[in-house]
């Protein structure tokens, strides 16, 4: 169901509102460029700094605007249960194909917790789920055993975006897991290793920017052609390592995009936008590519 690249999209804004126009074209340059699907109101998405009301219409007007085109996976992760089940509730209400949701960060709650939050999440909704495990944010990780638990009790519980670093951990998911538990690349610079260890695709950061160049590079894993997928990820290696090094997500991504004319750079505190010295080196990285 999830083969391919997803977006994690970018949310923009004008004078600290949401920019409709630019993040309705942002959607259009994804679909005519290959991409499977758009992730709204995930971290790239400023999620932690939009208000309910913010969050459900962004929801909104990706499905609005998608038409169809591809799927719609809306990020609706909190540390609350009742909260992540109200988002995922109204994600479902406004027409989502599916629901992204990030493991309880700062609480930490033990294998147990963690399980029964999720089979709660299930409960609650018959949208299909993708966990997300992302340890470096989150302080915790879903850990194997409890993601097999959640696969084999909660039948819409489908897919796992993996995030923590390791190609090891997709090895001893796969290892764990149904056959069709579909595994996704939560980092554009390990999609390429994770796939060729069973993974099938990314939720895209930097798909933003280059959707067709990522496109081809999960379609050529998808078909075995390792090499050519090589030739793409190498050329676009040092894009990756900026969008994780020069500042924290989505600064560069929202930056590259401004650098492209394609919207604002506006993000809300406690982020704050990239210095110039970051900007100019992402800036030098754009132009060698061609991007810009």
């Amino acid at each position: 169901m999830f083969a391919g690249v997803h977006t994690a999209l970018a949310t923009p804004f004008i004078n600290q509102g949401i920019d409709t126009n630019a993040f309705c074209a942002l959607i259009d340059r994804q679909f005519e460029n290959g991409i499977s699907g758009v992730v709204p109101v995930g971290t790239t998405g400023e999620a932690p700094t939009l208000s309910h009301e913010e969050h459900i219409r962004v929801i909104e007007l990706a499905v609005e605007h998608t038409a169809k085109r591809g799927l719609v996976i809306a990020g609706t992760g909190s540390n609350s249960t009742d909260e992540a089940i109200s988002l995922s509730q109204q994600a479902e209400s406004a027409g989502a194909d599916a629901v992204l949701i990030v493991a309880p960060y700062y609480n930490k709650p033990s294998p147990e917790g963690l399980f029964q939050h999720y089979q709660a999440i299930a409960d609650s909704t018959e949208l299909p789920i993708i966990l997300y495990s992302i340890p470096g944010r989150c302080g915790i990780e879903i850990d194997v055993d409890t993601v097999a638990r959640l696969a084999e009790n909660c039948p819409n519980i489908v897919a796992l975006k993996e995030a923590g670093g390791a190609s090891e951990r997709v090895n001893q998911l796969k290892q764990a897991l149904p056959e069709k538990f579909e595994i996704l690349s939560g980092d554009d610079s390990l999609t390429l290793p994770f796939m060729s260890v069973g993974a099938v695709g990314v939720i895209s950061v930097a798909s933003n920017i280059i959707p067709g160049e990522m496109s081809q590079l999960v379609a050529a894993a998808l078909d075995n052609r390792f090499k050519e997928a090589l030739v793409i990820h190498q050329k676009h290696y040092p894009l990756f390592n900026a969008m994780l090094k020069l500042a924290p997500n989505p600064v560069p991504i929202k930056t590259a995009l401004n650098l492209a004319g394609l919207c604002s750079n506006d993000v809300r505190l406690p982020l704050v936008e990239m210095s110039d010295a970051d900007r100019s080196a992402l800036e030098t990285i754009l132009r060698d590519m061609g991007i810009i």
